[in-house]
């Protein structure tokens, strides 16, 4: 599978998921706008990208600010013309309850980064997508599949619900026009994503216990093979579809 003059954007690609999607589809000879708000960690995946024989465009910005939203669009255009494959992977973890009432001071900050900003990128990029017949992939979670046992996920988790359906209705209004719109829900994932969180892993699990069927955790490598194909042509029947890839943590939990 080739990706040679293709142009491929992944938002929130400074590390985790969107770092190992943007190495894949460098590997693969994308031409890749990545997207992160840590200049630093963002520069390292660049140099890593470019090893593979081309510089990606390397934009550091906010998706959930409309400006730069627009602007990642613009650069994109001004720099390749044009825009195949557009990856929503940006996101951030942030947890809160009902009974306290955390859960108001992290509810909109979740559903500008996780939601909102994914139906803003996805506006502005569609006439792009429509002109190149490309698709979009967005990256949700096991966890928007359904309410966990966990209260102080329940905020995240509605972002991530709604964000399959919203997958889900942008197939088909995009279909028509030759678009395909894909959704991919991992389970628990190597990566950085409690460093950035507003309470530590150790705090959000206590007095709970989350368990995989194959009990393992996945790397963030086998979410981005996944992407690729869908991203591909062998997959050119496929859209409107979530695929969960958790090693069967939803099954257990």
């Amino acid at each position: 599978m080739s990706f040679t003059n293709k142009v491929v954007i992944v938002t929130g690609a400074s590390s985790g998921i969107g770092e190992g999607t943007a190495l894949l589809f460098a590997k693969e000879g994308a031409n890749l706008v990545i997207i992160g708000r840590n200049d630093v960690k963002l520069t390292v995946v660049a140099a890593r990208c470019e090893e593979y024989g081309k510089k990606p465009l390397k934009i550091i910005a906010d998706v959930s600010k409309e400006d730069q939203a627009v602007s990642i669009i613009d650069q994109t255009i001004n720099k390749f013309g044009k825009i195949d494959v557009l990856i929503n992977n940006a996101g951030i973890l942030r947890l809160g309850k009902i009974i306290d009432g955390t859960i108001m001071s992290i509810y909109d900050d979740l559903m500008n980064t996780n939601l909102r900003s994914v139906i803003h990128l996805t506006t502005i990029a569609t006439p792009y997508l429509i002109k190149s017949k490309g698709n979009i992939i967005n990256i949700s979670s096991a966890g928007g599949v359904k309410a966990t046992r966990n209260p102080l996920f329940l905020a995240y988790a509605m972002t991530k619900n709604s964000l399959n359906i919203f997958g889900q209705g942008v197939a088909i209004e995009l279909a028509p026009y030759g678009v395909r719109v894909n959704t991919i829900s991992p389970g628990p994932v190597y990566s950085d994503v409690w460093k950035n969180s507003n309470i530590s892993q150790s705090e959000a699990m206590k007095d709970y216990e989350y368990k995989t069927a194959l009990n393992r955790i996945s790397k963030p490598e086998e979410i981005a093979n996944l992407a690729l194909y869908l991203a591909g042509d062998n997959a050119i029947g496929i859209t409107g579809s979530n695929y969960l890839i958790d090693n069967g943590f939803t099954l257990m939990n």
